[in-house]
């Protein structure tokens, strides 16, 4: 047997900069993590801003083709006819739809040629509590969008909304805006009663709320709008607690990859959109509770609002849905009512795989959900 090889100075310089390079990375990660991010590296342009709500435009891209997750995407320069906004949902940063320079899908979106937009709705403080859900889309994206009319020239326009922005969506539609040519709604609620475990626990909200005020006539739009403010940090726990293994096996795969640089920029990029989540106005958690988790209006083709008598039946707009088979936040059987209310003579349903966040940005959308996506509205925008 061999006798293992005698410890000599050559080998300290080596050891010592491994040391040095894995104490530089954790310190880097730990304590000066923006200096790691990929994030929001595509330029755009703030076309309109109303206090916190931001309008951006993304302008063409110069190069003749662009990298998305290890291949070649050729640049459209000849746009087509009909422009693109993105309605962000609340809560998260903007950072999910420009997470990496190959994985961008405001990068993807704008080589495929579409004139693109961005309804940004900013970092909401106590002074925005008494924001309800329909100020968002009743309130705010008429004008929203009729700037991006001003700005493109063009009447006609496609909505793409994830989360509670496929909300927004949709609800804005059913106002009875002619022009929304098409409607792409990522993961987008509905039958918040039918959406697996969390919708068990809605239920059971839901008999007791409705037992409490008929026993004492407390509801929740009589208190104080204060009270309900969620703030970003709560949001941020809330969304982790919906995998805490996958939040804990983050961290643990991050030491053992401590000596990777691209993977630590990875990991704080990552940690920059979920780390920095925004506050709920408390107007709009009054909402969340009263009207999407108690009452399930949005099922009863109702609006979310009070005394509502508008619904989905006036949205006719070609409709894609996507849904994630392994989303527990909005599953398929909560977002797929939406095909049955709305009056849409063209709808798709597009059921691919991913959780709520995977399926608008995840390692695995740029090839398996983003192509889908582009080509449904391509063959309808032009």
């Amino acid at each position: 047997m061999s006798s293992p090889a005698p410890h000599t100075s050559r080998n300290k310089p080596s050891l010592t900069r491994r040391v040095r390079h894995l104490a530089d990375n954790a310190r880097d990660r730990f304590l000066d993590a923006t200096s790691l991010v990929q994030a929001e590296l595509t330029p755009f342009e703030v076309i309109h801003q109303q206090d916190i709500v931001r309008l951006r435009y993304y302008p063409p891209l110069q190069e003749d083709s662009i990298e998305i997750s290890g291949e070649q995407v050729s640049v459209r320069h000849d746009p087509l006819a009909v422009p693109l906004v993105l309605v962000a949902p609340l809560a998260v940063n903007m950072l999910i739809y420009d997470l990496f320079p190959d994985r961008s899908l405001v990068r993807y979106l704008r080589a495929r040629g579409f004139e693109l937009y961005l309804i940004d709705w900013g970092r909401p403080g106590r002074r925005h509590d008494n924001l309800h859900l329909s100020d968002y889309y009743a309130g705010l994206m008429p004008g929203l969008l009729e700037k991006v009319r001003e700005h493109s020239g063009k009447q006609k326009l496609s909505l793409h909304g994830w989360s509670f922005g496929g909300l927004f969506s949709l609800c804005y539609s059913a106002l009875g805006d002619p022009d929304i040519e098409n409607l792409a709604l990522i993961g987008a609620p509905l039958d918040y009663h039918r959406n697996g475990a969390l919708g068990r626990q809605y239920q059971f909200l839901s008999r007791q709320a409705r037992s409490l005020e008929k026993r004492t006539g407390i509801r929740v739009h009589r208190t104080s709008k204060r009270w309900w403010r969620s703030p970003g940090w709560m949001n941020s726990l809330m969304f982790k607690l919906t995998n805490p293994v996958g939040s804990v096996q983050g961290y643990l795969d991050l030491v053992k990859n401590l000596h990777d640089r691209d993977y630590v920029k990875a990991h704080a990029t990552q940690g920059a959109f979920l780390d920095d989540m925004v506050a709920y106005p408390g107007g709009v958690v009054q909402d969340i509770i009263q009207f999407l988790w108690v009452d399930n209006v949005l099922a009863d083709n109702r609006l979310p609002e009070p005394q509502s008598t508008r619904g989905f039946d006036a949205v006719q707009a070609n409709l894609l849905l996507v849904t994630g088979r392994n989303d527990p936040i909005v599953t398929e059987q909560c977002s797929l009512p939406i095909l049955n209310l709305a009056s849409s003579e063209d709808k798709t349903h597009l059921r691919v795989p991913g959780g709520h966040m995977a399926i608008l940005g995840g390692s695995g959308a740029p090839k398996a959900i983003w192509p889908q996506v582009a080509d449904w509205l391509e063959a309808r925008s032009s």
